[in-house]
C-alpha cells in the first residue's frame, strides 16, 4: 500500500492547526503578598519565632539590654501565641492579619518608641535603667497580662473574635467559666496590662503614660460599644454577668463615664 500526502498540507492551502495559548507563569514572587498561603505563614512564624528567640539571647548574654531582651521576646511571643490559638480552636478565622503583626502604623510606632526611648536613656541615664523593684512589678504586670489573654482565647475557643461582632451566630455563647468567672472580657485585661507592664519593666516614663492614655482611649470607646452589643446578644442573663464580675480595666471601671452605659442598657430593655 502506497502512503499519501494531503497536497492541501504540501501546497499550504489549508490553515495549520490552531495552537492553544499557554499562559505565561507569574512573575511575581508567591511570597509576602498578602494571601493567607502555607509559605506566607511560615515566614510570619520565621519573623515572631526570631524576634523571641532574640530578645531571649540579648536578655541572657547583656545585663545592660536584659529588660530590652525580654521585652522583645514578649513581643515575638504575643504574636504567635495570637496566631496558635486561634489556630487552635478558630481556624476558619484564621487570616495573615490573626499574628496581629499589621496591626497598624500607631501600633508600630508605639512599640518602636518603647525601644528607642529605653536606649537613649540607657546611653543619657545609664542608672536609671538598672533592673529593680519597679521593673519587677512591670515584668509581673506583663506575665500576668499574657497568661490571661491566653487563657482567654483558651476558654472562649470558638466564640473569640479579634473583631467586634455586631450579629449574634446561632452557636455564639457566652462564656461565664474558666477565666470569664473571674474576669469580665479577660482579653482586653490581658493586653492593658501586658502593654503597660512592658513599659514599666523598660522603666520608660515617657511612653508609659502615652500607653496609659492611649489603652484609656481605647478601652473606654470599646467597651461602651461592645456593652450594649452584648445585652442585646444576650440580655439578662449578660446582665446578671456583668454585676457579678469587674473588667478590672482601670479606665472602665473606674473612670469611665457609666451613665451612658445605663441609658445603653435602658434603651436595649425597651427592645427586648
Amino acid at each position: 500500500m502506497e502512503a499519501t500526502v494531503d497536497s492541501s498540507l504540501v501546497n499550504g492551502d489549508s490553515d495549520p492547526p490552531y495552537q492553544y495559548e499557554q499562559p505565561l507563569p507569574s512573575s511575581k514572587i508567591p511570597i509576602l503578598d498578602g494571601q493567607h498561603t502555607p509559605q506566607n505563614i511560615a515566614l510570619h512564624g520565621f519573623i515572631v519565632g526570631s524576634l523571641f528567640g532574640f530578645g531571649i539571647g540579648i536578655s541572657l548574654y547583656s545585663e545592660k539590654l536584659f529588660q530590652l531582651g525580654f521585652f522583645i521576646s514578649a513581643l515575638g511571643l504575643f504574636h504567635l501565641l495570637e496566631y496558635l490559638l486561634t489556630a487552635m480552636f478558630n481556624a476558619d478565622k484564621l487570616s495573615l492579619d490573626t499574628f496581629l503583626i499589621n496591626n497598624g502604623k500607631a501600633y508600630h510606632i508605639a512599640f518602636a518608641s518603647g525601644m528607642i526611648e529605653y536606649l537613649i536613656e540607657l546611653w543619657l541615664f545609664p542608672g536609671m535603667k538598672k533592673f529593680g523593684f519597679i521593673n519587677l512589678i512591670g515584668l509581673f504586670c506583663l506575665i500576668m497580662g499574657q497568661t490571661a489573654r491566653s487563657l482567654a482565647m483558651w476558654h472562649a475557643k470558638s466564640n473569640f473574635s479579634h473583631q467586634l461582632v455586631y450579629y449574634k451566630q446561632p452557636d455564639h455563647e457566652l462564656v461565664t467559666t474558666g477565666v470569664y468567672a473571674y474576669l469580665r472580657h479577660p482579653s482586653y485585661f490581658g493586653f492593658y496590662y501586658w502593654a503597660i507592664g512592658t513599659q514599666i519593666m523598660l522603666f520608660n516614663p515617657i511612653c508609659l503614660t502615652a500607653f496609659a492614655r492611649t489603652l484609656h482611649y481605647f478601652f473606654s470607646e470599646r467597651l461602651k460599644e461592645e456593652e450594649p452589643t452584648l445585652i442585646r446578644f444576650f440580655g439578662d442573663e449578660y446582665r446578671e454577668y456583668r454585676k457579678r464580675t469587674k473588667t478590672w480595666i482601670l479606665s472602665y471601671d473606674l473612670l469611665v463615664d457609666k451613665q451612658r452605659i445605663r441609658e445603653d442598657d435602658l434603651r436595649n430593655n425597651n427592645r427586648d
